[in-house]
């Protein structure tokens, strides 16, 4: 990521298919980003990920970027998951946000950073009626400029609602393990 900044790409409306070319448009769109939001979600936990989450935020604060975590109160297993999970990871409290603190700011940043999350981030929440998760609030990364969601897969968190924003235009899925 210590390549100089550049602007970022215009993203096509459909993503290529070939992984190395989503990871690429990825860190171009990080290395150009100036204010960054990380949404953690039960993913990260599964994988284990918070350390390598809190390395990056880290790495991109010392190349001067503004980087914030926008946390749902009830990603993961129990209320307080992922407040536990970036405390473990040494992250500074004062760069979390809570819901209620953070959806103002969803269309601020250059990028919502998603690692394995879903329900908390799914417009359907806000667009469809009659699902388990209609008309809970989310995290509303679907407003940043790019999203960039770091999923095991591209299918239905645990409410089984599909999720519109992994096939939006700004949105590039880099799938697999999160680490």
């Amino acid at each position: 990521l210590a390549k100089p900044a550049t602007p970022a790409p215009a993203l096509p409306s459909a993503p290529p298919t070939a992984p190395a070319d989503l990871l690429t448009q990825a860190v171009d769109i990080l290395r150009s980003a100036r204010r960054i939001i990380v949404v953690p979600g039960y993913g990260m936990a599964l994988a284990e990920a918070q350390e390598e989450v809190a390395r990056l935020a880290d790495r991109l604060v010392g190349m001067k970027r503004e980087v914030v975590f926008a946390v749902h109160p009830v990603a993961g297993r129990m209320p307080g998951h992922m407040h536990v999970l970036l405390a473990e990871a040494e992250v500074d409290y004062g760069m979390i946000r809570d819901l209620k603190d953070i959806n103002a700011e969803f269309a601020t940043p250059d990028v919502a950073f998603v690692v394995g999350a879903c329900d908390v981030v799914n417009p359907a929440a806000m667009e469809r009626a009659g699902t388990p998760i209609s008309g809970m609030p989310i995290l509303r990364v679907h407003e940043a400029k790019h999203v960039i969601v770091c999923n095991l897969d591209d299918r239905p968190g645990y409410s089984g609602v599909e999720n519109p924003l992994y096939g939006h235009s700004r949105t590039i899925m880099l799938l697999g393990d999160a680490k």
